[in-house]
């Protein structure tokens, strides 16, 4: 090879492989502190596709196993509140089958209606107020806002007329909608009417649905300001429930006042309400007649739902969602075990007051507890399906692991072999051009000679 000062061909060739062993060196390196194999899609394009898809599917399938779960706990919650309504109706056939003796008296049967009554509401309760998250598990329920804006005129209900507060005592009874239209026709009326003598009647009606359901009417003559026995002070408040209506209503002192207008009226000339001929209510203006209406606004989210779809799956199929089926166990539902049969609520108030309606109460109570058993196996056999998606989930999420492992995940064994044999070469590439780099200094002693 000739010798020449414009180009050290040597030295470009040594420097050229030491760029490619350094590069080489680098590419190692970065696959070394990653871990990965494939850095970038030029290390392997296709693997690396695979692998993101893999990966996504593998973290997918981790939040599955959380919602199972979840689901889990919530079907927990679900066993626990019947577990629960279980025992009381335990204690109801007990009252029912002892008050179906002919060894007790009227007297003694209704202290056993009593607390078999109140062992319905609370059946009732435990069905409305169990939830997770604030999805219903065992039947309706769930918060009735107030909504006072009247359907026509609804001046009247105020402080200035002895109407402090309007309380729900039956989430229950106001959550109900059966026509689950989304329209404001759950709602309550109020009327307060001259009675015989000086007597005033206060009456409130119920609509569930637009159609007047209850009524409840109190006596409030003893409320009068003149001369009433229960006359309100200045500055106090009295409640007035209508424990039939789930409703209680906090009155003030102006609403003696109020009683004592309707009292010293003629032919009901005072009244206040709906169909009152009253259309200036004590002076002030307020039109009373047209009626004094509010409504009950139920939160819709609070309504048990049919069925429950859990994602236990990566994907958008119907296989990759588990459907479970609720089923209501309050005092509406148990009992029926089919069209037509009677349910505990349909016992009435009176369920166990007499030997007979007791005698009947033990055959209802019976269907309930079955009713219950059915409902509390269907979640039984939810749990156990959920427990086998759970295992499901877990062998299919190693093993897509294991798949993104043997496609992206480094031997670092063979990886670190390739990188000090690389080392070798960077260092054996340095050396090499510094000794191109020497072979100019041949010319130079030509030169000199």
């Amino acid at each position: 090879m000739a010798l020449n000062i414009i180009s050290n061909y040597a030295a470009n060739v040594a420097h050229r492989n030491l760029s490619a062993s350094d590069e080489m060196a680098t590419r190692s390196l970065s696959k070394l502190s990653s871990g990965t194999r494939v850095v970038s899609a030029r290390d392997d394009a296709a693997s690396m596709a695979i692998g993101a898809r893999l990966n996504a599917t593998t973290q997918a399938l981790k939040t599955a196993t959380v919602n199972v779960g979840q689901a889990n706990s919530m079907l927990q919650i679900a066993d626990g509140g019947m577990a629960t309504i279980d025992d009381v109706l335990v204690r109801m056939k007990t009252l029912a089958v002892q008050a179906s003796s002919g060894n007790l008296s009227d007297t003694e049967r209704g202290f056993l209606n009593d607390e078999f009554v109140q062992l319905r509401d609370e059946i009732d309760r435990i069905a409305s107020s169990t939830n997770f998250n604030g999805i219903q598990l065992l039947g309706d329920g769930g918060d009735v806002a107030i909504n006072l804006t009247p359907a026509t005129n609804n001046e009247a209900l105020t402080p200035a007329f002895g109407f402090d507060r309007f309380a729900i005592t039956d989430n229950n009874y106001w959550a109900q909608d059966v026509a689950a239209d989304g329209v404001d026709d759950n709602g309550l009326e109020i009327r307060i009417n001259e009675g015989s003598g000086d007597q005033v009647i206060m009456t409130v009606l119920t609509a569930i649905d637009g159609s007047i359901e209850r009524t409840q009417s109190i006596d409030i003559t003893d409320f009068a300001a003149t001369g009433g026995s229960r006359s309100i002070a200045a500055g106090e408040n009295t409640v007035l429930n209508f424990d039939e209506l789930g409703l209680s209503i906090t009155v003030n002192t102006n609403f003696s006042d109020t009683v004592d207008y309707v009292r010293a009226g003629t032919a009901g000339s005072n009244d206040f309400g709906f169909g009152s001929v009253n259309t200036d209510f004590m002076g002030t203006g307020v039109d009373t007649s047209a009626g004094q209406l509010f409504f009950m606004e139920e939160d819709s989210g609070q309504q048990l739902s049919d069925t429950i779809e859990f994602q236990v799956g990566g994907g958008n199929t119907a296989n990759d969602r588990l459907s479970i089926n609720l089923s209501a166990v309050d005092s509406a539902v148990l009992g029926s075990s089919g069209i037509g049969q009677e349910t505990l609520e349909d016992l009435g108030a009176n369920a166990i007051n007499t030997a007979a309606g007791a005698q009947n109460a033990v055959e209802v109570v019976t269907r309930a507890i079955d009713d219950l058993q059915r409902a509390r196996a269907a979640i039984g056999t939810s749990q156990n399906r959920l427990d086998f998606a759970a295992q499901n989930l877990a062998s299919t999420q190693e093993n897509t692991e294991s798949a993104r492992s043997t496609l992206l995940d480094l031997d670092v064994a063979a990886e670190m072999t390739a990188f000090t044999s690389k080392q070798i070469l960077v260092q054996s590439g340095v050396a090499m051009l510094a000794q191109a780099n020497q072979m100019p200094q041949n010319l130079l002693r030509l030169l000199q000679g």
